[in-house]
């Protein structure tokens, strides 16, 4: 029986005499006329509705078709159409099928595929389960309906405006019942899906961990908000929805079958009627249906804990439950679910033993008899409106206006207190060192001698700024690419800890030429090598200086017999690449490894990188997932070949750990010869009782995320609870994942463990050599410095009038738009010494200037954190993670940044020099404009870059700015502005004291554009040239003269863009240098 039957015979009334259908063509539009309220038979045969076409038969109205013009559609037609509708839905099936096949095979290649079975298994369970409860219930609802339909029903009848329309007459039980199957079966699939998106809300309330700390209102374990709470409202609200849709279903289906009857004329009062069976059924849903409700209403009373309010200023919002919350709003909450049970309760006992719905009564009965049959109803839904608008709006309103806010301070205290306990635990705010840093202004000579470690390893190297400098010395072929934000690690460099600005030569298909398949997939297919520059030094004509550099790959982290610098996977790889030649097979390796002679080095690779392509069904379905044919026909997919896709760090860890929030940031790190990527994972909640709720996308938004593809911020999420738990490393060669168990003592990790066991690492399984690379992460630094803006106060009185909040300066070298718009300014990794410390350390570091629209911008606080892991396996450093927070004096004068930075701007000699240095077609860029805590005082320094305009041009760093309190300073080096800045004398080395040409040259330009220096110097950032003012042999003069040629080849092939005569120039200028200091050193 079709569709189109079913539901016919759902409103099929031939058993009545008044309707008859008549045989009609089966193409034919039905047309229903039924009689009009008050008419008599005559009146309608006097409207001319008679004889063989009338639809009126004795006054009776019936059912009829009548003749369409419109053609038949041709029977080819349909065909095709039907035809057309079956190929497209195979074509989707095809697409969706080969994309969860090839994902199974990525993730079994990944050694991964119970987390993949996992996902699957507890969503699809979830979903069944929920749909098929919703379906049974649903239908043993109407299964129910249907067997108490009485023996001879009247039906329903409804009229509206006048019109009588009567269904239900012939419906008969069995067709009832397959269409309440049908009706419930698809209910049950769709609403399924809403039970099915929320499941890590499940499999947290099954896997439930303790915190160890209660809530100071009820003294439940906080992870019973975190873990149980919102699994169980996710229940509640689904139960809610079954009885609700079951009590539907039970209504509708007695009123088709006959035992409910409902009459709603326009004059007149409606009448209801109800069987005993369907009154009794109709009943138990409602009640049902109301406690489930009641129980939801009360689940309530925990959400106060973890809601977003405000105290009676208004001036600062606080999440947790207040005074009006605790002495309003729950109690309300209690009375309001209470009252919902109650009500419930009462109308299913009301509509069992009422007799004004049963049959016949309500005809007869009056208007003041039905008024008192009806009394309760009408009451107890009065009531229960009533109560609603009262006790949750008005009464919670009273008391915050009338108790509340005239002694809001005094009210408030308590609860502020217990946000700030609560905000210190969940945003890891324990380990904060507060110390009251007396600053000075003052200079004097000698001033830094105590912190000469400290000056030594002050960074000028910017990762933003020298990205094109690295691409420019070391890119080498325009199909390789360095992030336009580079990262900043330490290594040990000649048993020196040393700052380090790296990036990895990736490959980048966009500056290839010569595009095709072929090349794109099987020919391009990796990067090559990791460049490394010194932090805190540039050569004399300020370019950075390499210890990790060309193509091969060589210098201090790499010169070891097994290195492997070739980088398949990587932020930028390529959307997929076949790699693997055929085995046994005497063919040259067809991938592109690097350029050398006139061919360049081929290479195939020998990793376990990704799934095999070496049968008929595999390429297939690739070829389907991919949309190209080429991997099903190519002779370069051999039996041996693997397909390399989802090649970006960030992504594969994200499949393996979906419930992770990544940091925005991803670094490489050289690791026991291979080059490894580092992912910060967070696990975060936003139902920590009483802890401050943020969204981590503003917060962690700064000038760098704003213009930079290469670093962003978290994405917009409202939590209150983070922990960095997880760090996540992907083999740049292979790309294997390691999960490392970073915050074991996390519970959220706990949990999810239990939900994938064996996913994680231990941290005994962390390498020394990995440790060492371990940082404190950005994003979760930027998260606490913004709670600790307001939150460095500890004491509610203060809290709540907010006149000692903070905030995060603009960043004061951003661009216009970004000043105009706030963007802060972002951490910067800095190895110094705090206050009150015994050495320097790796850290991150970040100001506070007050809170409030004010145009003086004075320091009140320097925050740092300890970001070095140590070096010894399986042990993090004791004091990594600790905050340090440096609180000036609220008289204090020292400039805040955007001050420094006015100051700078402001100075008549710095503006002259920079002008000078931006004269013609070069331009300044400015550097990154770091502040530390050094001679008792706190210091700014920054790098100023100068540019040309040509498109070969690279910035190139030329002076060197310093300000220490009003006093500012400008020189070619750091070591010389800060000996000008304290009288003459700094009592300190900076990093950049060893130059040989101690004012760095004359700092022109030549009219290109292009940077010159006054003594010669090396391209690749070797170090200086040995002076030419004396030559004591044949040999240095020639070789310096051999390096003088050299240089100048350089240069020009740079202006031409020929990369590899650059390249053979550096080749013969490395040579020359060499022989150089050969010579040197024999004399």
């Amino acid at each position: 029986m079709s569709f189109f039957d079913l539901f016919g015979a759902m409103f099929d009334m031939g058993q009545d005499p008044r309707f008859r259908r008549q045989d009609v063509e089966e193409d034919e539009p039905i047309i229903i006329n039924v009689e009009e309220d008050g008419q008599s038979r005559s009146s309608a045969s006097s409207h001319g509705f008679r004889g063989p076409q009338s639809p009126i038969d004795n006054g009776r109205p019936r059912l009829r078709r009548q003749s369409s013009e419109r053609p038949e559609m041709r029977k080819g037609t349909k065909i095709l159409l039907a035809v057309l509708a079956v190929l497209l839905v195979v074509v989707a099936l095809l697409f969706a099928t080969a994309r969860f096949i090839t994902d199974l095979m990525w993730y079994s290649q990944l050694g991964a595929s119970r987390v993949v079975w996992t996902q699957l298994s507890v969503k699809f369970g979830l979903w069944v389960a929920y749909a098929l409860i919703l379906t049974l219930i649903t239908l043993f609802s109407a299964t129910l309906a249907i067997r108490a339909r009485p023996d001879s029903p009247d039906g329903s009848t409804i009229r509206v405006r006048g019109d009588v329309i009567e269904v239900g007459h012939s419906v008969s039980s069995r067709t009832a019942r397959r269409v309440a199957g049908l009706v419930s079966l698809a209910v049950g699939i769709i609403v399924g899906f809403q039970f099915n998106a929320d499941w890590s809300s499940i499999v947290l309330l099954f896997n439930n961990q303790s915190f160890g700390i209660k809530d100071p209102q009820f003294g439940i374990d906080n992870g019973f908000y975190v873990f149980l709470l919102p699994g169980l409202k996710l229940v509640a609200s689904s139960l809610l929805m079954v009885f609700v849709l079951a009590g539907l279903c039970s209504l509708v289906t007695h009123i088709f079958m006959g035992g409910i009857s409902l009459t709603m004329p326009v004059r007149g009062r409606g009448i209801v009627q109800m069987t005993r069976r369907a009154r009794t059924q109709v009943a138990i849903w409602l009640i049902l249906a109301m406690l489930v409700w009641a129980g939801t209403i009360a689940l309530g009373i925990f959400d106060r804990l973890t809601e977003q309010g405000s105290h009676a200023s208004g001036a600062t919002q606080f999440t947790g439950a207040s005074y009006t919350s605790v002495n309003a709003n729950i109690p309300v909450t209690v009375i309001m679910a209470v009252l919902v049970a109650v009500v419930g309760i009462a109308l299913g006992v009301w509509i069992l033993t009422t007799h004004s719905l049963n049959e016949g009564r309500a005809l007869a009965t009056s208007v003041g008899a039905a008024w008192k049959a009806w009394k309760l109803p009408v009451i107890a839904v009065s009531t229960l409106l009533v109560a609603s608008v009262l006790l949750t709006g008005v009464w919670p309103s009273v008391v915050q206006r009338f108790r509340v806010s005239p002694n809001a301070q005094e009210m408030e205290s308590q609860f502020i207190q217990r946000n700030i306990a609560a905000t210190s635990q969940a945003y890891g705010l324990q380990k904060l060192k507060t110390q009251q840093y007396q600053a000075t202004t003052q200079v004097h000579s000698g001033a830094l001698a105590q912190d000469a470690d400290t000056t030594a390893q002050i960074r000028l190297l910017d990762p933003q700024v020298v990205s094109p400098t690295f691409r420019q010395l070391q890119q080498s072929k325009q199909y390789y690419s360095f992030e336009d934000t580079l990262a900043v690690d330490k290594y040990d460099i000649d048993g020196v800890s040393q700052d380090t600005v790296i990036g990895a030569r990736e490959l980048d298909l966009a500056g290839n030429d010569n595009r095709n398949w072929v090349n794109d997939h099987t020919v391009f297919t990796h990067g090559y090598g990791i460049v490394a520059a010194y932090g805190n030094k540039v050569s004399p004509d300020g370019q950075p200086l390499f210890f990790e550099q060309d193509i091969p790959t060589h210098g201090k982290l790499t010169d070891q017999e097994h290195y492997e610098p070739r980088i398949y996977f990587s932020p930028n790889a390529p959307e997929y690449s076949i790699v693997g030649s055929a085995q046994g097979s005497k063919t040259k390796g067809w991938e592109f490894d690097y350029p050398t002679g006139s061919n360049g080095a081929t290479n195939t690779f020998v990793g376990n990188g990704g799934p095999s392509v070496g049968n008929f069904f595999s390429r297939l379905l690739y070829a389907i997932r991919f949309g190209s044919d080429q991997i099903l026909f190519s002779d370069r997919v051999t039996p041996s070949s693997q397909i390399l896709y989802d090649r970006s760090p960030k992504e594969r860890v994200a499949k393996l750990a979906p419930y992770l929030t990544l940091d925005g940031r991803v670094y490489p790190a050289v690791v026991g010869g291979r080059v490894k990527w580092i992912i910060d994972g967070y696990t975060t909640s936003d139902m920590y009782p009483y802890a401050q709720k943020v969204d981590l996308g503003p917060i962690t938004q700064d000038t760098t995320t704003v213009s930079s593809r290469a670093v962003k911020g978290l994405g917009s999420q409202e939590a209150n609870y983070i922990r960095n738990s997880v760090k996540a490393t992907v083999d740049a060669y292979d790309g294997s994942v390691d999960l490392y168990a970073w915050d074991t003592t996390d519970p959220v990790l706990r949990a999810w463990q239990q939900v994938f066991p064996g996913q994680y690492k231990p941290l005994s399984e962390i390498s020394g050599d990995l440790m060492s690379h371990m940082r404190y992460p950005e994003s979760l630094f930027k998260v606490q410095r913004q709670l600790l803006s307001h939150y460095h106060v500890n004491q509610a009185s203060q809290f709540f009038s907010g006149e000692d909040f903070w905030q995060t300066p603009v960043d004061p070298t951003g661009s216009d738009q970004e000043q105009e718009r706030g963007v802060k300014q972002p951490p910067y990794y800095l190895t110094m010494q705090t206050p009150g410390t015994n050495a320097p350390t790796f850290s991150l570091t970040s100001t506070f200037i007050p809170a409030g629209t004010s145009t003086r911008e004075i320091l009140t606080g320097f925050l740092s954190v300890d970001s070095d892991a140590g070096k010894t396996a399986g042990k993090i450093g004791p004091d990594y993670g600790t905050l340090r927070l440096l609180e000036l004096p609220k008289n204090s004068n020292v400039p805040g940044p955007g001050q420094a930075q006015n100051n700078f701007n402001s100075d008549a000699a710095i503006s002259t020099e920079l002008n000078l240095l931006q004269s013609g077609s070069t331009k300044v860029k400015r550097g990154n404009l770091l502040t530390l805590p050094v001679g008792n005082g706190l210091i700014y320094i920054q790098p100023v870059y100068v540019q040309s305009s040509g498109t070969t041009s690279f910035p190139l760093l030329k002076r060197v700015l310093v300000a220490f309190g009003d006093k500012v300073s400008s020189a070619p080096t750091l070591d010389a502005a800060l000996d000008k800045t304290f009288k003459g004398d700094s009592g300190a080395a900076a990093g950049d004291a060893s130059h040989a040409d101690k004012t760095g040259g004359s700092g022109k330009l030549s009219d290109s554009g292009e940077s010159q220096s006054s003594g010669p110097s090396s391209h690749q950032g070797q170090g200086t040239l040995p002076h030419q003012t004396e030559v004591p042999n044949a040999n240095l003069q020639k070789a310096l003269k051999d390096a003088d040629q050299a240089m100048k080849d350089s240069d020009a092939a740079l202006k031409q863009g020929d990369f590899s005569a650059y390249g053979e120039a550096q080749a013969r200028l490395k040579e020359a240098l060499n022989k150089a200091l050969q010579s040197q050193e024999k004399n």
